[in-house]
């Protein structure tokens, strides 16, 4: 009975918990075969703990060889899915690299779950898994870190973004909402905004990926058709509501200017006036995946990522435009 117990844990392990656990490092035979690239970027990163309500929270810090203290920089907020981490969002979003090529700050936040470094989840309304059902105060966190960066480094307070895939979208949107003070535009990927209780101070820049195939996070709202062990059934709003409250909220056109390229439509609500604006690229046949990214659920993307776009630099050009005002 232990024997076939064991064998069961083991094949689970191996096919669902595995992929979602990131360690602290690689080992030296990874190490070897990554990038010269990588080996680069992977210099510039640091590891930091603080002590927030009565939790040790961890988060991963980027910092460019050309940072110099002396101008100020904008600073990247980088949210990990549902059951990842630090590691595994950089592995999604390549930001990193992009980091040092243009000269910005990188913070990538730890969620919390009953292990210290793996399965780790944001409180986002109703969801997920352990922050949810505890009610970890991932907001205040969150204001924490950027505070707490803010002494330590020269960082534009103008040009503060944040984005996230899936649970960290989710979260992306929870920060827009309740850290308008401090958030210029988020980038939500395979994410829903689900409450009806967004109170945003000011504007909030909006750039959106979702694909219309993706069943973790259906585009058109309803219940999660696919999920992973132990994650609890839940019912999202659609995108688009997300998308209209933001258009609203920054005084959009709530008519979009539409155009499409391939598989990827891109529609503009055009919130210029007040330097805002709300942007939604839908990903016809894409499921749940980070546009552009490598495939592979330790990446972030649990189906094919879409070859036509980069979430990564259509947000990060998006970023550069939409400082706050």
């Amino acid at each position: 009975m232990h024997a076939k117990c064991g064998r069961y844990f083991r094949q689970y392990f191996a096919k669902f918990l595995a992929p979602l656990i990131a360690g602290r490092g690689l080992t030296a035979a990874a190490s070897a075969q990554r990038p010269t690239e990588t080996q680069a970027v992977e210099v510039n990163f640091s590891e930091h703990v603080l002590q927030f309500e009565g939790r040790e929270r961890a988060y991963r810090l980027f910092v460019p060889t050309a940072y110099d203290g002396k101008s100020r920089v904008p600073l990247v907020i980088v949210l990990h899915g549902g059951g990842g981490n630090a590691e595994n969002a950089e592995r999604t979003t390549r930001v990193a690299a992009r980091a040092n090529s243009d000269n910005f700050l990188v913070v990538y936040p730890n969620g919390t779950g009953p292990l210290p470094r793996t399965l780790l989840t944001w409180n986002t309304w109703n969801c997920c898994g352990y922050a949810f059902k505890n009610d970890v105060d991932d907001v205040g966190f969150v204001r924490a870190v950027v505070e707490g960066l803010e002494k330590r480094f020269a960082i534009d307070s103008k040009r503060i973004f944040a984005t996230g895939l899936s649970n960290g979208a989710m979260m992306a949107y929870r920060l827009a909402c309740e850290l308008s003070d401090k958030i210029a535009a988020v980038a939500p990927v395979a994410g829903t905004m689900n409450t009806d209780d967004c109170r945003p101070r000011e504007p909030v820049s909006i750039v959106a990926f979702h694909g219309t195939s993706d069943l973790h996070v259906r585009y058109e709202g309803g219940s999660n058709a696919k999920r992973f062990p132990g994650a609890e059934p839940r019912v999202d709003k659609s995108v688009k509501h997300g998308i209209d409250f933001w258009a609203r909220h920054n005084s959009c056109a709530m008519q979009a200017d539409v155009q499409t390229k391939g598989s990827v439509q891109r529609e503009d609500y055009a919130c210029r006036h007040n330097g805002s604006d709300v942007v939604l690229y839908t990903i016809q046949g894409q499921g749940h995946a980070w546009p552009g990214g490598v495939p592979g659920v330790r990446n972030g993307n649990v189906d094919a990522p879409s070859r036509e776009i980069s979430a990564t630099d259509t947000m990060l050009e998006f970023f550069w435009r939409h400082p706050k005002q």
